[in-house]
C-alpha cells in the first residue's frame, strides 16, 4: 500500500479505514481501469465484502483528493500515478487491450486555459483522455487486416 496515499488521506482529515485500504490496494494492483463492480468482485475473490455503494463513495473521495481518476470514456477508475506533478492529467487508453498511460503536460494545460479564457470561460479543472491502439494492438490489428486483404485477393 502506497504510504503517500495514506498520508494524503490523513492530511485531509480522513481516517485510514479498512475499506479505503482495500479499494486502494485493488486500484494499486490493477493493470487497467476497473469498475466499482469489478472492485467488489476482486475483493469477494479475496474473501472480503464491500457494498458497491461504499466502493463508489470511496472512489469519489479518492478522486476529490486526486488519488484516483474516473476515466471519461468507460466510467472506470484508475489510481493516480502522477501525484503532484504539475500539469493537467491526461490519459491514453488502448481500445484493444485496455492498457493506459497517464501523463501531465503543464504547457498544454496553460494553452487550454488561455483558449477557454478567450471564449470567456474560467477553467477550474482539465481532464482529457485519448482512445486508440497501443503499439502491440496496432501491430496485431494491422497484421489481421493485411491477412484479410490477402485472403480476399
Amino acid at each position: 500500500m502506497p504510504l503517500d496515499s495514506l498520508r494524503i488521506l490523513k492530511a485531509h482529515g480522513y481516517k485510514i479505514t479498512l475499506p479505503r485500504k482495500q479499494v486502494l490496494n485493488v486500484l494499486e494492483e490493477a493493470q487497467k481501469p476497473v469498475s466499482p463492480y469489478l472492485i467488489q468482485d476482486i475483493l469477494r475473490q479475496q474473501g472480503k465484502y464491500l457494498n458497491h455503494v461504499t466502493i463508489y463513495r470511496i472512489l469519489d473521495l479518492f478522486c476529490r483528493l486526486n488519488l484516483a481518476h474516473r476515466m471519461l470514456l468507460s466510467g472506470e477508475f484508475v489510481k493516480c500515478g502522477l501525484g503532484n506533478i504539475k500539469g493537467c492529467h491526461r490519459f491514453i487508453v488502448c481500445r484493444g487491450c485496455g492498457a493506459f498511460q497517464e501523463f501531465a503536460d503543464e504547457g498544454l494545460c496553460h494553452e487550454e486555459t488561455a483558449f477557454a479564457e478567450n471564449l470567456g470561460f474560467h477553467t477550474e479543472h482539465h481532464f482529457s483522455e485519448s482512445s486508440g491502439l497501443c503499439a502491440s494492438c496496432h501491430k496485431k490489428e494491422s497484421g489481421e487486416q493485411e491477412d484479410a486483404r490477402r485472403e480476399r485477393a
